[in-house]
């Protein structure tokens, strides 16, 4: 069985054209056949909305990032494409829990879980999809896969009550910030990379360099989605532009912001909650004024550079390529959001 997806898994124009590799994409495919199976319960209820967030698509990143990683290995087979689904449950599951945290309404263009259903029904689907993951990697993965796992997980859960700590607090600087991203979202996108080479039978060495690699381009990954809340349009977003704002959830660039010139200024607007849209859209306008989204950019540059220096060792295979142009893709986002 195959879900039928309400919108495409991935942006296929672009990144299908970053990752020229067809046994990559066939993968994919069955990675959706894969997630529809073993997220079924014998309680049909339950299947409804555990699928719910399957069924509304989204990019399905971390599954690729596994399945590309796989091309190192000597053993490319169904366990690669059962890696990409473990991580994906992870993720979608670690959403579902994210959404009743946030009180949100929507995800991915549709009814949110604890909208639909309420927040224990919410709770309960995101904690079934993060035991099918853990059973399938004992399953087909091995105790390794199962204890990368639980470890990615037990970050996440650390990096959501670090990141809960420090809503509406504007006195926490970038050090925080960046520790929130490492665990919270670089975390599972380090762990895809790494057990998709894993189930491949990578070289110990590679896997390391894999691992290495996405701990930076998972940094990247975060901070030009903080970026795009700044510098997108509402429709791009599909939300309201400056929502993490907001939501008390104050990314990179205000974070400088608040050490600029219009430091003093921002703090008067966000000293008290909830912010009306006309105080976001004022720090909006000082945070992009004052050059802070771009200050930010060139730091994941950087990042990107580093990433791409700890796999040049790897074989030269497609794949590597690949690798290499995934931190550039990312940056490109938002330079094509920009309005």
């Amino acid at each position: 069985m195959r879900l039928r997806r309400r919108r495409p898994c991935v942006d296929a124009p672009k990144l299908e054209d970053l990752v020229p590799i067809p046994d990559v994409w066939d993968r994919m495919r069955r990675v959706e056949t894969r997630l529809a199976e073993v997220s079924t319960s014998d309680y049909g209820f339950l299947t409804d909305i555990a699928q719910h967030l399957l069924l509304a698509g989204g990019k399905r990143f971390r599954p690729l990032l596994a399945q590309i990683a796989g091309e190192f290995g000597r053993s490319i087979d169904g366990r690669v494409v059962d890696a990409g689904v473990a991580v994906e449950f992870i993720h979608v599951g670690s959403l579902y829990h994210d959404d009743v945290i946030d009180e949100a309404e929507t995800r991915r263009g549709t009814g949110s879980a604890n909208t639909n259903w309420g927040n224990t029904i919410a709770i309960l689907a995101g904690d079934f999809l993060m035991a099918r993951a853990t059973e399938l990697a004992a399953d087909r993965l091995g105790r390794d896969a199962v204890r990368l796992l639980s470890r990615t997980y037990a970050e996440l859960v650390e990096g959501q009550t670090l990141e809960l700590q420090l809503d509406f607090d504007l006195d926490h600087g970038p050090d925080e910030y960046y520790r929130v991203v490492e665990m919270k979202t670089a975390s599972l996108i380090r762990a895809s990379a790494r057990v998709g080479a894993m189930a491949a039978d990578a070289a110990p060495a590679t896997v390391e360099a894999l691992s290495a690699w996405a701990s930076e381009l998972g940094v990247i990954f975060q901070v030009t989605d903080d970026a795009l809340d700044l510098v997108a349009t509402d429709e791009f977003l599909g939300k309201p532009a400056g929502s993490d704002i907001g939501e008390g959830k104050f990314t990179l660039p205000l974070l400088y912001a608040l050490e600029g010139t219009d430091g003093p200024h921002i703090r008067e607007l966000l000293a008290e909650h909830p912010y009306t849209a006309g105080a976001i859209d004022e720090v909006i306008r000082m945070i992009r004024a004052g050059g802070f989204v771009d200050q930010v950019l060139d730091e994941a540059r950087t990042r990107a550079l580093t990433a791409a220096s700890v796999i040049t060792d790897l074989p030269p295979i497609p794949a590597r390529s690949v690798l290499s142009g995934l931190g550039d893709y990312l940056l490109a986002q938002v330079e094509q959001a920009r309005f």
